[in-house]
């Protein structure tokens, strides 16, 4: 069986600056693969490749099967790819509920994800339905950017760093609802810095170092072996 998401040997840059150094993943169905690594490694750009955002100058992305490589941003999120970015891109003007409603205009793709389910899954949305993004706090915000993607039904979720910049509680709160999505079978990209909060996710790591891959197994090899996790990680 063929991967949900295959990276094969993709090179990314921004202009002159080479960030991608051949760069070669998969995401089977149902799994949850982390990328770890530091600042600087190039996760996010992984990510922005996959999406679109920052074409690769060499190598392939297919999404089941297909080369979707250098495809635009919508036509990717149309073949059921949901990006949630870095920096959340809410509508900091707009209500909780105008920006759901924003969501569930645009899709373009069926299913099981409405603005009652999304706020069924996160009801502090549904609290806080009538007041603005801008207003929210960074968990309220995440878990906004989260239900808005989810809005167009994605079969595949990239989550680009959704920890960053969190209080503890409310990373073990976030935590405990991407749980819930693997545990309804959504496939999860996950890039991020925080070990812990990765490995209780993943089922398959990927360890960015300098634009490469420098590890890739199961995400229990690092759960087991702290001295490798910290080689790894040390760098």
């Amino acid at each position: 069986m063929s991967a949900l998401l295959a990276l094969q040997d993709v090179h990314a840059a921004y202009g002159l600056s080479r960030v991608l150094f051949g760069i070669s993943l998969e995401v089977n169905e149902g799994e949850c693969v982390c990328l770890l690594g530091r600042n600087g490694v190039g996760k996010t750009t992984t990510m922005r490749s996959v999406m679109g955002l920052t074409p690769p100058n060499a190598g392939h992305v297919r999404f089941k099967s297909r080369d979707i490589t250098g495809w635009s941003p919508y036509r990717v999120a149309r073949a059921g790819i949901g990006f949630v970015p870095e920096d959340r891109r809410i509508f900091a003007e707009l209500s909780v509920w105008e920006n759901l409603d924003v969501a569930r205009r645009a899709a373009a793709r069926p299913g099981r994800w409405t603005i009652d389910a999304v706020t069924e899954l996160f009801p502090v949305l549904g609290a806080l339905r009538d007041r603005q993004g801008g207003f929210l706090s960074g968990g309220e915000q995440q878990m906004l950017t989260i239900a808005r993607t989810l809005m167009g039904n994605p079969d595949l979720l990239l989550l680009d760093e959704p920890s960053e910049g969190l209080a503890p509680l409310v990373v073990e709160a976030l935590l405990v609802k991407i749980g819930e999505l693997k545990a309804q079978g959504l496939t999860i990209l996950l890039a991020e810095q925080g070990i812990e909060f990765s490995l209780a996710l993943a089922d398959r790591v990927y360890v960015l170092e300098k634009g490469a891959v420098r590890f890739a197994g199961p995400a229990a090899a690092l759960k087991s072996d702290r001295a490798l996790l910290d080689q790894l990680l040390a760098l």
